[in-house]
Parts: C-alpha cells; sequence; structure tokens
C-alpha cells in the first residue's frame, strides 16, 4: 500500500452514527433503574452501536491481538533487558503461557500473537506479518522508512480484516517489544508537545542510572531526527516501533470495519493518539480499558477524549489491562439484553429531573 492509497482508504471513515446512538440510548432509559445507572457501562455500548451502525449488540466473539517487534533504541541501555526478551515471551505467547493468555481462558478471548517485525527467524506460531528484523536505533537516525510505516498500519488494518472475516465482534489490543515505552514516550512528547521527562517512566522498573540514559536516548533521538508534529507518519516513522504503527493500523481498521477495539495501556495509547491524528474519525473504533501507571498514559487518554474503565495500577502489557475489562462488557450487555423493563415491571418510568 501506498501512502495515497492509505489516505485515500482513510477518507472512507465516516463519522459515528447517531441514529443508532440515540436508539441504544433510549433503550437503556426503558430498562427498569435508575437513568444513566450504570454510567460509562451504559455510554460504552451507546458509542459502541454508533460505531457499529445498529443497536443490536453482541460481542461473545473476541480476540487479543498482540503485536510483536523489537527497537534498536534498546542498545542505549534504555532497557532492564535486552532484545532476546520479546522473542521468549513471543514463543510463550505462542504456547498460550503468558499473563495475558490465562487472562483471556478467563474472558473467553482468543489471543493472536503477531509478528511485526522481531530480530532472529520467525517465531512457530506466531502470525509472520514482519516488516522488517527491528527498526533501526532512533539516535542515529529514523527508526525505519516512511513506507515502512505505512506497510506496518497497512498489516493491522489487515489483521482487523481479517478477525472482522472470521466473525469476531471486539478486539483488544497487546504488544510484546521490549524497549517500547521508549519509542511510545517518544512519539508522545512530540504529539502532545511535552517535555520529555513528563512523557517518560520507568517501564518495566528502570533504576535511577537506566530511566537517566533511556530520557537522554528520546532526547538524543528527537534532537537527530526533527520530526514533524503535525506528521504522524513522520513521527511515528523516525521514531516510533513497528507494534505502535501496526496498532495504529488496528484502530484505524476498526473504524473502517465497524469493529471496537479496547485500547490497553500506555503503548496502544500511542497507536491509537497517531490513529486519531491520521483521521480524527477513526477516534469512534477507540475504547479505553484502563489507566497505566506510566507517568504519560493520563496525558494520552486525556488528549483522545478517553475515560477508562479500570484505574487498577496496571502496567504489563500484552493486552492485558484491554483483556481484563472484557467482562465488564459482558456485563453491560447481560443488563442491556435482559433486564426488565418499566412497562414490564408495572413501574412508571423514570425521566430526567435536571
Amino acid at each position: 500500500m501506498t501512502e495515497l492509497e492509505l489516505k485515500q482508504l482513510l477518507s472512507k471513515i465516516t463519522r459515528p452514527d447517531e441514529t443508532a446512538r440515540t436508539a441504544a440510548h433510549a433503550h437503556w432509559a426503558s430498562l427498569a433503574k435508575p437513568l444513566g445507572g450504570l454510567g460509562r457501562l451504559e455510554t460504552m455500548l451507546e458509542d459502541a452501536a454508533a460505531l457499529t451502525g445498529t443497536a443490536e449488540l453482541a460481542f461473545s466473539r473476541r480476540a487479543v491481538l498482540v503485536l510483536c517487534a523489537d527497537n534498536g533504541v534498546v542498545a542505549q541501555g534504555v532497557s532492564q533487558t535486552d532484545q532476546s526478551v520479546t522473542r521468549a515471551v513471543a514463543e510463550n505467547l505462542a504456547a498460550r503461557r503468558t499473563s495475558v493468555c490465562q487472562m483471556a481462558k478467563t474472558a473467553r478471548c482468543e489471543v493472536v500473537p503477531v509478528d511485526l517485525g522481531m530480530a532472529g527467524e520467525p517465531v512457530p506460531g506466531v502470525q509472520n506479518c514482519r516488516i522488517a528484523t527491528g527498526t533501526a536505533d532512533f539516535t542515529t537516525g529514523p527508526a525505519m522508512t516512511r513506507q515502512q510505516a505505512v506497510d506496518a498500519i497497512a498489516a493491522g488494518i489487515g489483521l482487523v480484516r481479517a478477525q472482522k472475516a472470521a466473525g469476531v465482534q471486539l478486539l483488544a489490543t497487546g504488544e510484546m517489544c521490549i524497549g517500547n515505552t521508549t519509542t511510545s514516550s517518544a512519539v508522545a512528547a512530540v504529539l502532545l508537545g511535552q517535555p520529555v521527562e513528563r512523557m517518560t517512566g520507568r517501564g518495566a522498573g528502570l533504576s535511577d542510572a537506566g530511566l537517566a540514559r533511556k530520557l537522554d536516548a528520546i532526547r538524543r533521538g528527537i534532537a537527530r531526527n526533527r520530526p514533524d508534529a503535525a506528521d504522524p507518519l513522520d513521527v511515528l516513522s523516525k521514531l516510533g516501533g513497528f507494534d505502535i504503527a501496526g496498532l495504529c493500523g488496528v484502530f484505524l481498521g476498526g473504524a473502517l470495519e465497524g469493529l471496537p477495539v479496547l485500547m490497553d495501556g500506555f503503548i496502544s495509547g500511542v497507536a491509537a493518539l497517531c490513529a486519531v491524528r491520521l483521521c480524527p474519525a477513526a477516534e469512534k473504533a477507540v475504547f479505553a480499558s484502563h489507566c497505566s501507571t506510566e507517568p504519560a498514559a493520563r496525558l494520552v487518554l486525556e488528549a483522545l477524549g478517553k475515560v477508562p474503565l479500570l484505574t487498577a495500577g496496571l502496567h504489563l502489557g500484552e493486552g492485558t489491562g484491554a483483556v481484563a475489562s472484557i467482562p465488564l462488557w459482558d456485563m453491560a450487555l447481560a443488563v442491556y439484553r435482559d433486564c426488565y423493563s418499566f412497562t414490564e415491571g408495572g413501574i412508571t418510568p423514570y425521566t430526567p429531573q435536571c
């Protein structure tokens, strides 16, 4: 896919269906309970109706896409571990042994590990969509070419289309990519015009010295590459990772296909921010699951205008926060579908008093 073809594709993303949203809101109001009593659970389903174009909602088929890739900036000592851990966790994702795999069993959610650009040979059991064997070290030049960023976004869109064709009705986003809090902090700092130190945390538990290296690497990467904050593709290609670009495509794909996409934590939040900067109408497909403990996570949520369902101090990755929110979708939908109405209960309906 060329950049022009991507732009043409994104021009097909429509605004939310307000008629469907109104119908879902009216259905909630007909149920025998206080108006808006389930708070965000109610508006979440209304948003889903506006995205899908119908107030008849179903989310029994769900999957979490876990995008795996490697970042060249790891050479700067920005992580506790080296790139080999990306591959090790990918192998365990394929064996369904990781944290998100155990949570997904409970949430009746399929786990789909995807290689967007890991170092080394492909991992059996991990879907191969690799753009290259990892990105370059952004302290010495762009992390990837502009075309590679487009290719990764296109791969993400393709993944959504394949899941939709397989009958999936709800998608969660996840990633496994050593060094990706560094790339995410760099991208977010530029897109939001914030100081690097405000946007950067300790990731998977860096020491003070490690955090100092991380901050220094991001500052050097921004200075070396001079990304254009008004051009999301420029920022993504110069400072991002294949996982972020692929997840950006997943959110865009959700908007194109009318499929709700659950944003996980900070990294997928930055990917969603890239998607919305590329196409503001794509916001309709982004559903926030939780607020990560990464320092910039709330700033990204605020920039997206999203309110998380959970605030539980999560910062594990793999899509665990997104999957953890799925049972709330089940409970919201159970009430939406099966709760008795005011008419059925012989109760005078509530009316708004203010």
